[in-house]
């Protein structure tokens, strides 16, 4: 069956059907031009300090001379960056990046087994790693190819007497640095001086060099190393910034980065989305201290806020958000997981801007297809494909499916990766001859071309032969006034295969198990209402927010 684009006709007006992915040959290119136009703008602030765009163009090309002249790095070798969001991270990516090298980045908060597969598996020459962690860097460096450590503290980038305050008290008062010995380690503020004696060559960096190694979250499996090149990012800039262009002004926009810049979420659409129109990036170290993070944002004009559905509900759940001006707030973007009607609607009704949907994967740099910005509210759609991109429904047989007819999520652009490092028969697992990623997401295609996802294929729940969508379930439920949070999983059944759990955080300490089943009888059909009600003081989530249902099949911890 021919491909059909139903969603040309629902494109919002103003945005093109079309990018030029091949406009800018590299993301240094973009980097360079928005150094050149925006230079005495702020670009990154974090803890009281803000850095221009000249400073970051200072700072990052001294970290690059440093790692071609002092560390005499080729062009394609890969540098590991393991740091929170702090002022530390975008000089890094962006000196990486402009020294010819791939960046690899990686999660503060890897155990010893999963640091050791992904520094092993990406054969990374040197990382760059906060003092938090560095103890983790320690136990496995010897089983890697590393050659060069350099470690930062959070402080580092902040004036004095502030930084050495900010060092001292994670270190000796709040305990939060363990003690590391790594010989020949140098620290993150010393790259910059030593990159000052030796003069950035020039780079040529083709289109299709790798950027960046970007992990799989490697919740099922081993990760494996997605291969974005430079070409992949920018197009996804180009069709992120064609996309968002009517809510958004060239050099005045201020957006909020709370998830990390670690996940491919934050990475594209804040740190560079954000780059190249000139905004400054308010980076949050912490978000998970949500009145501290309240705090933060009733001091800042922000016009922009991204996020995963958790981060939003949390943030309606603390005191005082509420009461936060948001009169310049002109794009909510939900994604990385399913956004929930419930926190959707009242995050509307809060702050007066619509919380957009929106979705990709690491695999595709990462957005694929979002909702139009000037939605009146919520409609459970992940939206249209953004220009340049098709996206389809198939079969198992690998056919296209039409309209209304519910299979696996296809995409195809030129934002999908090149493959999987190193892993030839899981890329050709991935992308089929014909190029569609395939995504493992069960999705279908309405009559106006919007995209709903169904759910996750290994998270499909059987009962007695009908499938159930967690989504479904948990949208429903959550609708309770006395859920703050909830997630549904499948569970085995002696009668019917397998069974429907919820997992629930009380809003209301009286809420009971009846009065959940109660409302699902009244919302949902006999074979998806929950058999089982659990509730538990918090949900398992990966450091970005993904609620981890794999752990909540299981029962819950002993107290």
């Amino acid at each position: 069956m021919n491909l059909e684009r139903p969603w040309l006709a629902s494109y919002p007006a103003g945005v093109p059907q079309q990018i030029d992915p091949d406009e800018y040959p590299s993301i240094v290119s973009v980097l360079q031009s928005s150094l050149e136009k925006y230079r005495d703008r702020p670009a990154f602030s974090n803890m009281g300090r803000s850095i221009t765009y000249a400073e970051v163009d200072e700072y990052s090309r001294q970290f690059a001379a440093y790692l071609l002249g002092e560390l005499k790095l080729k062009k394609g070798d890969r540098v590991a960056i393991m740091m929170p969001n702090c002022l530390q991270y975008p000089i890094a990516i962006f000196g990486v990046l402009r020294a010819g090298l791939t960046v690899v980045n990686t999660n503060p908060m890897y155990t010893a087994r999963e640091l050791k597969h992904q520094l092993v598996d990406s054969g990374a020459s040197a990382i760059l790693v906060f003092d938090n962690f560095a103890k983790t860097v320690q136990d496995v460096l010897p089983e890697t190819s590393v050659k060069q450590v350099i470690t930062t503290g959070l402080g580092d980038m902040l004036p004095f007497p502030k930084g050495a305050i900010v060092n001292f008290v994670l270190k000796y008062v709040k305990k939060m640095v363990p003690e590391y010995d790594i010989p020949g380690a140098v620290r993150f503020k010393n790259t910059l001086t030593l990159g000052q004696m030796h003069k950035l060559p020039a780079i040529d960096i083709a289109s299709d060099d790798i950027a960046f190694l970007q992990y799989t979250g490697g919740t099922t499996g081993v990760a494996k190393g997605a291969m974005l090149t430079h070409r992949n990012l920018v197009a996804n800039m180009q069709q992120s910034n064609a996309w968002i262009s009517a809510n958004t002004r060239e050099g005045s926009e201020i957006i909020i980065t709370a998830l990390p810049l670690y996940h491919i979420f934050a990475l594209t659409a804040n740190c560079l989305v954000f780059m190249k129109l000139g905004g400054q990036n308010h980076l949050i170290t912490n978000p998970r201290d949500m009145p501290g993070f309240v705090k933060e944002l009733s001091a800042i004009p922000f016009t922009a806020i991204t996020g995963v559905n958790t981060l939003f509900n949390g943030l309606l759940n603390t005191p005082g958000f509420d009461k936060i001006d948001f009169s310049h707030l002109r794009l909510t973007l939900g994604g990385g997981m399913a956004v929930q009607r419930a926190v959707a609607e009242r995050w509307k009704k809060t702050t007066g801007c619509t919380l957009v949907e929106a979705y990709g994967l690491t695999e595709t740099s990462p957005a694929a297809c979002m909702n139009p910005l000037d939605l009146p509210e919520y409609n459970g759609a992940i939206g249209l494909p953004i220009p340049s991109t098709d996206a389809c429904v198939k079969d198992e047989e690998n056919r296209i499916l039409p309209q209304g007819e519910t299979g696996e999520l296809c995409i195809k652009g030129p934002q999908v990766m090149k493959g999987y490092w190193q892993r030839p028969e899981e890329t050709a697992h991935s992308i089929d001859s014909d190029g569609w990623l395939h995504t493992g997401d069960i999705a279908r295609v309405d009559e106006n071309g919007f995209f709903y996802i169904v759910d996750r294929k290994k998270d499909m729940i059987l009962v007695s032969g009908f499938n159930v969508y967690p989504n479904e379930v948990e949208d429903v439920i959550a609708m309770m006034p006395g859920v703050l949070e909830v997630a549904a999983v499948g569970v085995p059944d002696d009668k019917s295969g397998e069974a429907v759990k919820v997992v629930i955080v009380k809003k209301d300490p009286n809420l009971t198990a009846e009065q959940v089943k109660a409302h699902a009888r009244e919302n949902l059909t006999g074979y998806k209402q929950p058999k089982l009600v659990e509730f538990r003081t918090e949900l398992p989530k990966t450091n970005v927010g993904k609620i981890l249902r794999r752990e909540l099949r299981d029962p819950p911890p002993a107290a």
